[in-house]
């Protein structure tokens, strides 16, 4: 299942080094997770969210086949938020 939502959000992205794709498998529930670059993150999440429901969908399709659970979140990295300080 990884290796496909990975292949997914590869096509999708301009920055496919920065793409990570892990994966937690508990019985038949899966959770996976995508981290991508900040760049990138609106095409993986696409206009009204159609882009990130379109994966989802695709994994619970395979999820069916498959006869599993899966459970698909997007990660967003904090760290390229400005801080509040003031500079000195």
């Amino acid at each position: 299942m990884r290796e496909f939502i990975e292949y997914l959000v590869k096509q999708m992205v301009s920055k496919e080094e920065a793409v990570e794709v892990t994966e937690d498998k508990q019985d038949t529930q899966v959770s996976i997770f995508i981290r991508v670059d900040p760049e990138d993150m609106g095409m993986v999440i696409g206009k009204e969210g159609k882009n990130i429901r379109g994966i989802r969908a695709l994994a619970k399709a395979k999820a069916i086949k498959d006869n599993i659970r899966v459970n698909v979140e997007l990660i967003e990295d904090k760290t390229t938020e400005k801080s509040d300080a003031p500079e000195i």
